[in-house]
C-alpha cells in the first residue's frame, strides 16, 4: 500500500482504500435531492466500461464522463462526476482489471459539482494527488464555486478536496510514461481545462483531446458581455474556441458524453471514435451558442 495513502486517510480523518472506499452510504458519496438537481439520476445511470483506444479507457456513468489512462507505472483519471458517482467509478475500474490503489493522479476538466463533486471521495480511495488550474484548485479545496462562476448562484456545494499541484496553460502532468497537456479553455468557468494526451495500440498513435463545455450557462442575472465578477468571459471563451481548432484532435471526449455525441458515434463501430475534424465542429457549435447568448444579453439591455 502507497505510504502517501496512509497519510492522506489519516489526514482526512478516514478509513485506507483496502478496508472502504466510497461507499453509497459514506456522506462524502451522498447524492443530490432530485428537486435542487433534476438531471443528477439520469446523469448519473450505470456505464459499463470500456476500451476507447491504447491506454484509454471510458470508466465515467452514462451521463458524465470519467477517463483512465493507464500505464505500468500507475493510471491517471480525467474526471469524476458527481459525489455519488465515485461508487460507480471505482467499481468500473476495477471490473477492468484495475487497481484503484494504482491510480496517481486526478484531474478535472471544470470544477462544477458533476465532474468534480467524486474528487474527494476517489482521492480517498486511491491515494492519489490532485492537479488543476489555480482557479479550480481554489473551488476544489473548498468545495464551493466563487462570485466570478457565471453559475454560482445556482451551483451546488460538494466535498472538497486536497489539490496537490497546480498546472499552467501549456503545462503537462506526468504519471510514468503518461503525459497529459492542459490547455485553459475558460468561459464556462474560469478555470476551466482541456486535456490532451496521445494513446497508442502497436504503431498506431491517436490524438485524444477531452475538450471542456464550452457552453454559455449561467444563473439568472449573470451577463456575459459585462460581467463585474467575470469580465473576461467572453475573452476566454473565444482563446478557447481558437485553440480547439488548432489543437490536433483525432478523438474527441466531452465531460457530457452527449456534448460530442459518444454514444452514436460508439455505435457506429471501431472507427466512429475517430474525427479529426470533431473538435473544430465543437468549438463551431460552441461559439454559435456564445454569439446568441450575447445577442440575447444585448437585446435585454
Amino acid at each position: 500500500m502507497k505510504l502517501r495513502t496512509v497519510l492522506l486517510a489519516l489526514a482526512t480523518g478516514g478509513l485506507l482504500p483496502g478496508c472502504v472506499s466510497a461507499q453509497r452510504g459514506d456522506p462524502m458519496v451522498a447524492g443530490y435531492s432530485a428537486d435542487l438537481c433534476p438531471s443528477c439520476a439520469e446523469w448519473n445511470a450505470p456505464q459499463r466500461p470500456f476500451r476507447l483506444f491504447g491506454n484509454t479507457y471510458y470508466v465515467g456513468t452514462r451521463g458524465l464522463s470519467a477517463l483512465l489512462v493507464t500505464s505500468p507505472a500507475g493510471h491517471v483519471l480525467v474526471d469524476a462526476g458527481l459525489p455519488n458517482s465515485a461508487p460507480l467509478i471505482l467499481e468500473n475500474v476495477r471490473s477492468i482489471g484495475f487497481d484503484v490503489d494504482d491510480i496517481e493522479l486526478i484531474v478535472n476538466s471544470h470544477a462544477h459539482y458533476d465532474h468534480a463533486g467524486g474528487i474527494a471521495a476517489l482521492q480517498r480511495a486511491s491515494g492519489a494527488r490532485v492537479a488543476a488550474t489555480a482557479s479550480s484548485a481554489d473551488v476544489i479545496s473548498r468545495g464551493k464555486t466563487g462570485p466570478d462562476d457565471p453559475q454560482h448562484a445556482i451551483a451546488m456545494d460538494y466535498p472538497a478536496a486536497r489539490v496537490a499541484e497546480i498546472v499552467n496553460d501549456g503545462g503537462t502532468v506526468r504519471v510514468g510514461a503518461i503525459e497529459l497537456t492542459a490547455h485553459v479553455t475558460a468561459g464556462h468557468t474560469p478555470g476551466g481545462t482541456t486535456w490532451s494526451w496521445r494513446s497508442c495500440e502497436g504503431a498506431r498513435c491517436l490524438n485524444f483531446v477531452y475538450a471542456d463545455s464550452q457552453t454559455p450557462v449561467s444563473a439568472d442575472g449573470f451577463r456575459f458581455t459585462d460581467s463585474p465578477a467575470y469580465p473576461n468571459a467572453v475573452r476566454d471563451f473565444e482563446r478557447g474556441f481558437a485553440l480547439l481548432e488548432r489543437l490536433p484532435c483525432d478523438v474527441l471526449i466531452t465531460p457530457h458524453p452527449s456534448a460530442s455525441s459518444l454514444w452514436e458515434r460508439i455505435a457506429a463501430g471501431p472507427d466512429g471514435l475517430v474525427d479529426t475534424s470533431a473538435c473544430r465542429r465543437y468549438a463551431a457549435s460552441a461559439r454559435q451558442t456564445l454569439t446568441r447568448r450575447l445577442e440575447s444579453e444585448k437585446a435585454l439591455r
